[in-house]
């Protein structure tokens, strides 16, 4: 029986028997499952490799991240190597280390 049957089964039974609680989860419950259901299909994920390829997508963006983390940090590693090797020359510039070559 499918997600639409049991839907409608439902919510023949809630007009039937009046709307119990119970019934009335019941038809939530099955709504829900089925909105997502059509949801999955229109993103392209209700096939039975989404589940993989979610994975693998998730896996490349975590790879995104490090790698964009790793490439600030040594961007600023350089530039503080920069800055201080500035300095270190501003330094013997002051003593005039020149002189002696």
């Amino acid at each position: 029986m499918s997600r639409e049957e049991i839907l409608a089964s439902l919510m023949a039974q809630a007009r039937e028997e009046g709307a119990e609680l119970v019934t009335l989860r019941a038809i939530v419950e099955e709504a829900s499952a089925l909105a997502t259901d059509r949801a999955l299909e229109r993103l392209g994920l209700g096939d039975s490799s989404a589940q993989g390829d979610v994975v693998e997508l998730r896996e490349l963006l975590q790879a995104w991240r490090d790698a964009k983390t790793s490439a600030w940090k040594a961007l600023v590693e350089w530039a503080i190597r920069g800055v201080l090797a500035l300095l270190l020359v501003g330094i013997a510039v002051r003593h005039g280390v020149w002189k002696f070559w």
